[in-house]
This record gives structure tokens, sequence and C-alpha cells, in this order.
């Protein structure tokens, strides 16, 4: 079953978010956005996730807007501010979804390009978190302070992605090992969004390309990782 819920940040304020239910739930994930916001793709994104037995919620960072056009997509992104939606938007959808005790009460964050830098954020404000999974994603590296990562990470990068070039990827790579962070990425030869359904066809930007050959193989990563820290 799938639902609009309301939650609210540390802070005090309510946020709206989609609440997608599993049947026999084995944990739960914040599933975080990309830059069109919280749309229909990203609603299926947390619906397979709750056919895998992981209840999610995906927290409406834009305040109900999104997009289909690519410059209103990047008019939306710059005017989020990303501390705020880790530590407040994501860490109390984390919060909403341990209060639910739902399996054993363990809850992951998981989010796709925009949502997969703000996933690496949240590794850092989140301390609620038991385990996040990046998706093609990650903010500049001076701004991870990975000394404050004590979950497991996994990622999923694409080498020929040009949004997020690998070369930036290693960088943070070398300092999550420098801080001892519990990590492991996998590359894939693909572009950007290769996870996206929607990033094919006429309708696709430049730089994406869904690939459902290694979108099914990183899935299938990303299900046994969270089956081994959230179950």
């Amino acid at each position: 079953m799938a639902q609009t819920i309301q939650f609210q940040r540390p802070d005090g304020a309510t946020v709206s978010g989609h609440l997608a239910e599993a049947a026999r739930p084995l944990g739960a994930v914040v599933v975080i956005q990309e830059w069109w916001g919280l749309n229909d793709q990203i609603r299926g994104v947390a619906q397979r996730f709750a056919n895998a037995g992981f209840t999610a919620l995906v927290p409406d960072l834009y305040r109900g807007s999104s997009t289909v056009e690519e410059e209103e997509a990047q008019h939306l992104m710059t005017g989020l501010d990303f501390g705020d939606a880790a530590s407040q938007d994501v860490r109390g959808a984390v919060t909403y979804l341990k209060g639910l005790q739902l399996g054993g009460g363990k809850v992951g964050v998981t989010g796709y390009c925009m949502g997969g830098a703000l996933t690496v954020l949240a590794s850092t404000l989140v301390p609620e978190a038991d385990a996040a999974v990046v998706w093609y994603g990650m903010p500049p590296v001076a701004y991870v302070d990975a000394g404050k990562i004590s979950i497991p990470l996994q990622a999923h990068w694409a080498t020929q992605d040009e949004v997020f070039p690998i070369a930036g990827v290693a960088a943070l790579e070398a300092r999550l090992a420098d801080a001892g962070v519990r990590y492991e990425g996998h590359r894939y030869l693909a572009q950007h969004a290769f996870a996206n359904e929607t990033a094919q066809g006429p309708g696709r930007i430049a730089q994406t390309q869904y690939d459902a050959a290694w979108a099914l193989e990183a899935w299938d990563r990303a299900m046994r990782f969270f089956g081994q820290h959230l179950t």
C-alpha cells in the first residue's frame, strides 16, 4: 500500500512524504529523489523496495514541486539547501521509520543522482541510520566529513558519467579509506542514471542512459547489502 504521510523534522517542522509499505517488512529505507522531484519514477523505486520487503519513505524535498524539464530541475536543485535537507528532512524520515519498528527496527538511506549526493551527506549527519547505498551522485569532496561516517556504505558509479566524473569518485573513495569507513564501491561501464528506466529513448537528456543489465546487477548488490545490514 502507498500513501502520502506527514512526518516531523528534528527542528519540529512538518514534511510530506510518499510511503510505500511492505506487506511483511524486513526493515525500512528512506529513498531520496533525483533532481526531478518526487515523481512517478521515484514512487516506483519506493514500491520496488516495498515489494522486496523494505517499507520505503520518499521525503518531498521540493515541497510539492517536480518537473520533466532539465532547466527547471536545475533551478529546483540549486534552490535546495543540501545540509538542511540531509540533517532535517532525511533525518526526520529516518526517525519516522524507526518509530514504526518494522522488522528489526533498522533503517537505511539510499538516493539517486542528487539523492546520491544527499545520501553521502546523510551518512555523516544522520546518526540514526543503519546503512546507506549511493547511486551515481556525490557532493564536493571537501564537504564530506568521512570521520563522522559510522555506518556501512555501498556505492554504484558509472565510469562514463559526465555529471559526476569518475575522477571525483576516486578522490571520495580515498577520503573514505583514510577514515576507515566500511565501504564497498562498484563501477559499471555505463552512463549517468543507468538505473533509471526513464533515461532512455528520445526524451532522455544527453548525459543519461538507462542500462537494464547493469541496473539489475546493481539492484541485486544493493538488496544483498541492505539484507545484510538492515535485517
